[in-house]
């Protein structure tokens, strides 16, 4: 039987990086693609006893239906954390707890953009957002991302070409692919341009809290007076991602949009997962959890920097990050980082090409992501030494 697509689907390609971890799962590959936090990371024995207690004692909640904005005790913890710590929500605002920080991006989507309306996003950017732009045929115009975050001259231009502009969307806190970190000017700027154009903007902020050095800036959102910021957040890198849970604050009318929308794509998010996250708030240090996430990957991001810098003999540029879990390299001009990455690939080390993570798919980029929280120490070393030599073969090969 020969089968037709919707339209919506039949253009979009499989992700790039699930592609890639594919071949990761073949004996001795080095694996430098993911976004995985390190296991190591999981509060396992707190949410073992978490979770015994709550089949024990409260089965019949945590396997019933739920409602559709989140668990009541979860949504009010996570409102006065992230009020009380961050800033971030006003009076005006309510949140609704997602299924991951991706479903928060769809939602969005969803109940704000018709088909061929405007987006403007960093480019490059997460793959997984630019997919789910992609399936709701959106016009997706790129802004070029440098160590402060996204340019603003450059979206300003972007605006003014394009007015019609619905959404701009930003990773402000060590942007994935890159790892960049929006600077204050910068956060003051893209909301007086979304405010000058009448854009909405969605800061998409699963990292910021896994910050090693330097200033924590205050997000978008918490910078927001309009409610012109819709904040998505996630529990996966802080707590888990196998859980898919992550959480959204907006002005109530987006959430109540998004809160219908949800109803008819799974109902409600995980309810046992959501009864487990609010009891490790309520019960344990949090904060000291995070640091001690921290403080596992600055090691294992200083290893992978040290290592750089011992094995690529500069011939690839790179800011060592201050926060999140990725490395962003770049080849010297007129170089491919695909052909480069298929070439470490065929030597089973793995990153993941700049192109995978562009709003032209097609345009060739000389930049590569690394990610250094899945990887131990020893994978890190060996797999940084495989590329170096790797590297100076490509480099040499094209002079």
């Amino acid at each position: 039987m020969r089968y037709s697509f919707s339209d919506r689907i039949s253009s979009l390609q499989p992700s790039a990086i699930r592609e890639i971890l594919k071949v990761t799962q073949l004996p001795g590959v080095i694996s430098f693609s993911a976004g995985n936090p390190a296991p190591e990371t999981f509060p396992k024995d707190e949410l073992a006893e978490i979770s015994s207690e709550i089949f024990k004692n409260e089965f019949a909640a945590a396997l019933q239906y739920g409602i559709s904005e989140g668990f009541g005790p979860l949504r009010e913890l996570m409102k006065s954390r992230l009020s009380g710590k961050y800033g971030i929500g006003r009076e005006y605002d309510d949140l609704i707890i997602v299924s991951g920080g991706q479903q928060g991006m769809d939602l969005a989507c969803k109940v704000l953009l018709n088909e061929g309306d405007t987006l403007i996003c960093e480019n490059p950017s997460f793959i997984g957002s630019l997919n789910a732009f992609r399936s709701y045929s959106l016009n997706l115009v790129g802004v070029p991302v440098d160590a402060d975050g996204m340019d603003m001259d450059a979206l300003e231009s972007a605006l003014s070409a394009h007015p019609e502009t619905k959404l701009i969307y930003t990773i402000p806190a060590f942007q994935n692919p890159t790892g960049a970190y929006m600077s204050l000017e910068r956060r003051h700027k893209i909301l007086e341009l979304a405010q000058k154009f009448d854009v909405i903007i969605l800061e998409d902020s699963p990292y910021f809290e896994l910050q090693y050095s330097g200033e924590m800036l205050p997000t978008l959102k918490s910078l927001d007076t309009e409610g012109r910021v819709i904040y998505v957040g996630s529990f996966s890198k802080i707590v888990s991602p196998g859980i898919r849970v992550g959480l959204a604050c907006a002005h109530r009318d987006i959430i109540s949009k998004m809160t219908v929308a949800k109803q008819v794509s799974d109902v409600h998010s995980n309810l046992f997962f959501q009864m487990a996250i609010a009891r490790f708030f309520e019960r344990y240090d949090v904060d000291a959890h995070i640091a001690k996430c921290r403080d596992i990957y600055r090691k294992k991001r200083d290893a992978m920097t040290d290592a750089i810098g011992r094995h690529f003999g500069g011939l690839a540029d790179f800011t060592p990050p201050s926060g999140g879990l990725f490395l962003w390299c770049d080849l010297p001009a007129g170089y491919d980082a695909a052909e480069f990455c298929s070439l470490c690939s065929r030597r089973k080390v793995v990153g993941v090409p700049g192109s995978a993570f562009l709003v032209d798919e097609r345009e060739i980029s000389g930049g590569f992501r690394l990610n250094f929280s899945l990887p131990s120490f020893g994978q890190i070393e060996e797999g940084i030494t495989i590329m170096g030599e790797c590297l100076k073969e490509f480099i040499g090969a094209g002079r």
